[in-house]
């Protein structure tokens, strides 16, 4: 069933996670005694779970690469997929999900709302990375900078001029798309490693700039009392503005959904597209490549800045320790894992890389062992991500 080979390279998996994990899983400082107690079985535990993880993953991509090629290629796609391009069973899972996102914050907790409204932001910045790095595939590390100026220009504009979260909504998205422009004209020629490293020190840049400009920032101690987002003049009551914040995000969220699927199937998505897979065919056919990457860095960065200023009505409270490149890497890490230019995918991505460290606080000092582990399988055994993109094919039939 399974070859020595692969039963050798279980095996050395094993070991290595063991010794990843040696420190936490099989030694136990006590302070107080001054003793150390070396809990060896667990590091058995640990070498026969993964062993056995293996194993299994082993078996479930042996039996599908056992299929055929007519059953694996047949257009259909994952589980997923099919339920997506099935109408009735689509319009039945949209309809369930409305329904759960209506009545969820009447049905759960108010702390749990406004878990659920972070996870939603995430939606859209995944959604508005997933312009640059999984259609475009321009690899963008300092996306945060988009974030941090949407969300610094609704805390300074509403801070010194009382101006209003939806007078400044539509200017956090048009200041984030001119910082994008900002940035991808020196950046045109660039690809891979060095676009990598050029993005993230402007990233950098702003950070450190909103860190130590005082006059223009106020600096490391940030902004506080930043108005909420207003409901035609009412005042309203934390919790009334933590349930209206999450009904604004689930409008933002379907916004973006529809534009980015449009602009997937429009002729610039599918610039984007050609520009991923050959830079070099694609301006041999005549697409402006210095356009397509404007186009892209300016609308990624919209969607970033109109999710800055909605951080900043929802925290009320603002400063550069929020916009850090952990940020980026969290946002990429939600594009990667649900699959770059997939916008299911990186719907499941965002709710999982979000929600799942948030509830696992009971397994305390494990919570984020537990966290990496599943990402480093994941990118292992499915680097393709969650849901990846099924790649268009055309037909010609002779009538």
């Amino acid at each position: 069933m399974f070859q020595i080979k692969e039963l050798k390279k279980g095996f050395l998996t094993s070991l290595w996670f063991v010794f990843l994990t040696f420190p936490m899983i099989v030694i136990k400082a006590d302070p107080i005694e001054r003793t150390i107690e070396w809990r060896w079985h667990n590091a058995l535990y640990m070498a026969i779970g993964v062993f056995s993880i293996y194993l299994i993953v082993k078996f479930i991509q042996q039996k599908k690469d056992n299929r055929t090629e007519s059953s694996s290629n047949d257009g259909k796609g994952s589980f997923i997929h099919k339920i997506l391009q099935n109408p009735k069973q689509r319009a039945g899972l949209v309809s369930g999900l409305a329904i759960v996102a209506i009545v969820f914050p009447y049905i759960f907790s108010t702390y749990q709302t406004n878990v659920m409204t972070t996870a939603l932001m995430y939606v859209v910045l995944g959604l508005g990375l997933n312009i640059v790095v999984g259609l475009a595939g321009l690899l963008d590390l300092g996306f945060v900078a988009f974030y941090a100026v949407g969300a610094y220009s609704y805390a300074l504009l509403n801070y010194h001029f009382g101006l209003t979260f939806w007078q400044v909504l539509p200017l956090g998205g048009i200041f984030a798309a001119i910082f994008g422009i900002l940035l991808g004209f020196p950046v045109l020629r660039l690809r891979g490693d060095y676009l990598a490293i050029v993005t993230l020190g402007f990233g950098e840049i702003i950070r450190l700039v909103l860190e130590n400009w005082g006059d223009f920032s106020q600096g490391p101690s940030g902004i506080s009392n930043i108005a909420r987002p207003g409901f035609f003049g009412v005042e309203l009551s934390l919790e009334s503005s933590i349930i209206y914040t999450y009904y604004l995000m689930i409008l933002f969220v379907i916004v973006t959904i529809f534009v980015v699927n449009r602009l997937q199937d429009s002729r610039m998505g599918r610039a984007w597209i050609a520009l991923r897979e050959d830079e070099i065919a694609c301006q041999a056919m005549g697409i402006d490549k210095r356009k397509t990457k404007l186009v892209a860095f300016s609308l990624g960065a919209f969607w970033a800045g109109i999710v800055g200023v909605m951080f900043a009505a929802k925290t009320t409270f603002i400063n550069p320790a929020s916009f850090t490149f952990l940020e980026s890497a969290i946002i990429l890490s939600i594009v990667v894992l649900g699959g770059m230019g997939s916008i299911v995918g990186v719907i499941l991505g965002a709710f999982i890389l979000i929600l799942m460290p948030e509830y696992l606080r009971a397994l305390s000092e494990y919570r984020m062992l537990a966290f990496g582990a599943i990402l480093v399988c994941m990118m292992v055994f499915r680097p393709q991500g969650l849901i990846s993109n099924i790649r268009r094919t055309y037909r010609f039939e002779k009538k």
